[in-house]
């Protein structure tokens, strides 16, 4: 039996609550009812229309953003989507911009693309774009994390928005946004996506169910620019068609039924009660902290060994992420634990809490 996520662990949802019998009640019913379809047989490589339908559907509401299910392109998670979409563009030997810190995944599927990493800082409003311009204005992509940076947790600011999307259409540059948290925010109502401001010509917007669902439904979307979709739809084709058209179908009754937007709003009500209480936990060891989307940031001493900790830690049941692991520059590093909220139930988080400060008070000078 599964015995779910450890306590603190980034990247999943709430292992309570999993939508399991609703999904196993979809795909009876689509096997049933399209059993004998050709679009089971030949699957559109693009993904079902339905789950596209859909998903532009839900971006329009929850995200602001207006696009056609035509340019939606489904993928097996980030990672599919974030290589779906370096293929198509198909570029080689040119900089990138990278949020620093930021998501080592990408940072490491850039290099693969053969792009030039170039690390750009993160401030309060974001990422810092003046600094991508006196860097290295002539790069020919940017991914990042507008919605709620990661790991940090600040929404880039609109000025800083409408800066970056001068950039790129003045110099023919591509942006990558990387939604992933969608509309599953705690403070405040989400910042509309990106993709939704101007034309959303230069912007690809990226989501997945990871977050809302479970990463292992290895399920996720990407919205191309109009102008792209015939470069996305040959790629996807050819190289990165979309995954099963079961859980395709599923997903699509399973939003269709009005069951998925109910799923957030409950994980978000949960995910304040525990973030909330995770905060009343660390006041009582005068410890400092923010809040980044869906984890709590816990610094850290300078020259505090934050994987260390964490090793430490994961050998009683807890797995925070080591901030220090999301730099990619050494100089700028900084030591903290990201406290996973969705994986910090509040009847364990007065003992969690009372274990991880015992292994982190060892190592204070």
């Amino acid at each position: 039996m599964n015995a779910g996520p450890a306590i603190f662990q980034l990247g999943v949802p709430a292992f309570d609550g999993l939508p399991e019998k609703l999904f196993s009640r979809a795909r009876s019913s689509n096997l049933l009812k399209t059993g004998t379809l050709t679009s089971l047989l030949y699957p559109d490589p693009r993904g079902e229309f339905e789950l596209r339908r859909e998903i532009a559907g839900h971006l329009s509401l929850a995200r602001n953003f207006h696009c056609h299910p035509e340019q939606v392109f489904v993928t097996s998670g980030y990672s599919s989507g974030l290589g779906l979409a370096l293929r198509v563009l198909g570029l080689d030997g040119r900089k990138v911009w990278m949020e620093e810190p930021g998501f080592m995944v990408t940072r490491r599927g850039l290099e693969l693309a053969r792009l030039n990493v170039v690390p750009v800082p993160v401030d309060g409003d974001g990422l810092n774009v003046d600094y991508g311009l006196e860097r290295a204005a002539d790069a020919a992509l940017a991914v990042l994390t507008p919605g709620q940076q990661a790991p940090l947790g600040p929404t880039l600011s609109l000025r800083r928005r409408l800066q970056m999307l001068d950039w790129a259409a003045s110099s023919g540059a591509w942006i990558i946004e990387d939604d992933y948290l969608g509309e599953l925010q705690l403070q405040g109502r989400p910042a509309p996506a990106m993709a939704s401001l101007g034309d959303g010509k230069r912007v690809i917007h990226i989501g997945s169910f990871s977050k809302t669902v479970s990463p292992a439904l290895r399920l996720g979307f990407v919205v191309a620019p109009i102008e792209l979709t015939n470069a996305f739809s040959e790629v996807a084709a050819t190289l990165a068609p979309a995954p099963s058209p079961v859980v395709q179908l599923a997903t699509a009754q399973f939003m269709r039924e009005g069951h998925y937007i109910r799923r957030v709003r409950r994980l978000k009500r949960l995910y304040v009660a525990q973030r909330d209480g995770l905060c009343e936990q660390l006041r009582m060891y005068d410890a400092e902290w923010v809040n980044a989307g869906l984890a709590v940031l816990l610094r850290l001493p300078d020259g505090a060994p934050d994987v260390r900790i964490v090793r430490e830690a994961m050998t009683v049941g807890m797995a925070p992420s080591p901030l220090s692991v999301w730099f990619a520059n050494p100089s700028w590093t900084l030591p903290g634990l990201l406290l996973g909220v969705a994986t910090a139930p509040e009847q364990h988080l007065a003992e969690s809490c009372r274990k991880l400060f015992e292994i982190i008070d060892r190592y204070r000078s």
